[in-house]
This record gives structure tokens, C-alpha cells and sequence, in this order.
């Protein structure tokens, strides 16, 4: 019964279990894991004696595992939801409905700016219900740009950037290197600022691939790259149109529909399908990958740092300069490099999103085979080679 204290015998086996493991449970610890919306620790199961001897509740076998695993895992903060996550994440037997339900209340956080209050402005003139997706769009664009610039490179990359370039100066050579405009069709780009990008992000999430083009994408990797200079990857995508079949490029941006390999529409419900309905094992894969590859950029940042401090760049700095000049590196090194990322629901919306990203590299050879889009995994970061090949 619930608000009761003594445990039924069963229960107690549970209370036991957990004891003799070093934790210390309650009954109402049992009946929070137990509760119908997340229900992460399975009810006990009634057993017929037989022969007139009635019945008795025993734990579910599974139960011995998952109870001495909530109690280490469970603190402060940590809601179901983000026990289910890791729960799945250590390969414990949590239900799968668990599981999907989890992962999409992640991406049910991620909330626009002009989500979050509908009826803000309604005293300013401004409507605070927008009246169709292109209000909306401009609404959230709007407000993402007043509530502040994303950071595109964090404090700590930036910092082993300018330590690169001032070595490479004191060293007599110029950096970055100038062989590079040789290969930036666009000597004047235009400026694209951490503000610029904070709307744009707005944009695409609420509209899918429509709000993907060929100059966006340039600007941006532009945006992220270590210092002003030529970016021959942002040129790259830049000129796709131009410098490509006309077929391969009106497969891959529409006029109409933008980058068409992202859904057109809220990106948020492409992530919401993939969480229902992709393999158990391809979220599982996408967790560890994503697990990996904080690892490797933390990693790669502490080791550029160590041969920095030593004055002498070897190979973590030749891997960082070609990580931070490569969009796919740069993007997930920079991403798992800022310190908001810290949170379980984090993780669950990155894997998802590493997911989208391989179904897109999928999509592409499919629509434009025999152009060896199978090299595209081998240009991102080692963690996620594996997953892209997948």
C-alpha cells in the first residue's frame, strides 16, 4: 500500500539485495521506481504454492539488478526519466517502452523561444500566438537573437587556437597558411556572426531543410573555423551548385525545399520518429558513440594543450588543426567542448542527432550513387566512424 513503511517479505528481498551490495533502500524508494509513467523497476510477481498453500509475491528475476543499480544511480536531481537513460546506457533490462519514452521527453525539452511564453509581448503589440509557420519562424528568430548569441567556438578551443597560431608565428610561418586561398573561391565572404547562427539554428530546427543553403552552410563553418582566413570546406559548400553536376546538386539543395536530405518541417518530429522507432541497438550504438566522443575531444584537447605547454606540437596538434578545419570535426568537437553539455537528456538528443546525421549520409548515396560517399565517414571524428558505417 502506498505511504506504508514495512516492505512486504518480497520487497524486503529487494532491500536486502541492495544492502548486501552497500546501498540502503526504502520502501518508498521502491514505489517511486515503480510508478505507472516510469515504471523502471518491475512489480513483484504472485507464485500458486500449489497443494492448498495459496500464494506469494516473489521479485522478478531482473529486479535484483535493476534495484542495486537505481540506488547507486539515483541523486539529487536525477529525475526517471534520466535513470531510464542510464539504466539503458549500462545495458540493464528497462523496459524498451521505457527506453523511447525517455529519449523522446529529451527532445521534448527542447523548447523555441517563442514556445515558451505564448502570451508574452501581448502587452507591446506584438500577437503572442503566431498565426502561421512563417510568424512563427520570424517570432522565433526573433527571439533567439534577443536572448543572446550561442557560442559557436568555446573559450577553451579558442584558446589552443590562438596558442597554435602565435606558435606557428614565433616560428616564422605564416598562419593560417596561405596555400589555403587557393583553394576559397570566395575571397569576401560575408560576415556571419555567433548571433547569425543562434537564428538560423531557430529557423532550421522549426523548418527542416528549407532553411539550409549552400551560403548558410559556408557561412557557418566559416564562423566556427580557428582565425580569418581562407576556408576552402566553407568555399566547398559555398559553390556546390556550381562546382558539381547540375544532377548531384539538385539532389542533394532545391530551390524550393533547401538541403533536402533534413525533413522538411520541425526537426524536432524527425528526432521524435527516430526515437520511436529506430533499433534498440542503433540507440544504444549512438549512446556509447556520443560517450566516445566527449572522450575524444576532451582528450584531444588535454593532449594539444601538454605538447603546447612543452613547446613542442606533434601530433594531438595536427589532429586538432585538421578537426577544427573539417566541418564534421569541428561541429562535434566544439559541440562536446562547451560546458553546457552535461546532462543525460544532453546525451539523448545528441545521440538521436548522430542517428539523423548517418540516415542523412545514407540518403545521400542512395540518391547520388558511385560518387564514394562512402569516404564521408572517414572525414569525421574516430568515434563515430564506426556508427556512420553502420
Amino acid at each position: 500500500m502506498s505511504g506504508d513503511t514495512t516492505p512486504s517479505p518480497a520487497d524486503q528481498q529487494l532491500i536486502d539485495h541492495a544492502q548486501q551490495h552497500g546501498f540502503t533502500v526504502t520502501v518508498k524508494q521502491l514505489e517511486t521506481w515503480r510508478r505507472r509513467k516510469w515504471p523502471l523497476l518491475p512489480g513483484n510477481k504472485v507464485v500458486r504454492l500449489g497443494r492448498g498453500k495459496g500464494t506469494e509475491s516473489r521479485p522478478e528475476p531482473e529486479a535484483f539488478d535493476l534495484v542495486v543499480a537505481l540506488a547507486r544511480l539515483a541523486g539529487r536531481g536525477r529525475r526517471p526519466r534520466d535513470l531510464a537513460l542510464l539504466l539503458f546506457a549500462e545495458d540493464l533490462p528497462v523496459s524498451e517502452a521505457v527506453v523511447r519514452a525517455a529519449f523522446t521527453a529529451a527532445v521534448d525539452d527542447i523548447v523555441l523561444s517563442d514556445e515558451a511564453s505564448p502570451d508574452e509581448g501581448a502587452g507591446d503589440g506584438r500577437c503572442g500566438v503566431p498565426e502561421s509557420d512563417e510568424e512563427r519562424i520570424a517570432q522565433a528568430s526573433e527571439r533567439a537573437a534577443a536572448a543572446g548569441a550561442m557560442t559557436l567556438v568555446p573559450a577553451r578551443a579558442r584558446r589552443i587556437d590562438e596558442r597554435i597560431a602565435r606558435w606557428a608565428r614565433e616560428k616564422g610561418t605564416q598562419w593560417p597558411p596561405p596555400e589555403l586561398a587557393a583553394y576559397d573561391s570566395n575571397p569576401e565572404p560575408e560576415a556571419f556572426t555567433p548571433k547569425d547562427a543562434t537564428v538560423a539554428m531557430a529557423d532550421i530546427m522549426l523548418t527542416g531543410g528549407p532553411a539550409i543553403t549552400p551560403d548558410g552552410l559556408g557561412g557557418l563553418f566559416r564562423a566556427m573555423q580557428p582565425e580569418a582566413g581562407a576556408n576552402p570546406m566553407a568555399s566547398l559548400a559555398e559553390y556546390t551548385m556550381a562546382d558539381v553536376p547540375e544532377d548531384v546538386g539538385e539532389a542533394v539543395f532545391d530551390e524550393e525545399d533547401g538541403f533536402t536530405l533534413l525533413p522538411r518541417g520541425d526537426v524536432r518530429d524527425a528526432l521524435r520518429e527516430l526515437a520511436a522507432t529506430v533499433p534498440l541497438e542503433d540507440l544504444r550504438a549512438a549512446w556509447q558513440a556520443d560517450v566516445s566522443l566527449h572522450e575524444w575531444a576532451v582528450d584531444l584537447a588535454e593532449r594539444a594543450e601538454t605538447e603546447l605547454d612543452a613547446g613542442e606540437p606533434g601530433d594531438a596538434v595536427t589532429e586538432w588543426t585538421l578537426a577544427r578545419w573539417l566541418p564534421f570535426g569541428a561541429t562535434y568537437l566544439l559541440a562536446e567542448l562547451r560546458p553546457s553539455r552535461n546532462s543525460q537528456a544532453d546525451r539523448a538528443r545528441s545521440s538521436l542527432s548522430l542517428l539523423l546525421s548517418r540516415q542523412m549520409l545514407r540518403d545521400l548515396d542512395q540518391r547520388v550513387p558511385g560518387c564514394q560517399w562512402e569516404l564521408m565517414p572517414s572525414l569525421t571524428p574516430p568515434p563515430l566512424q564506426t556508427l556512420f558505417s553502420m
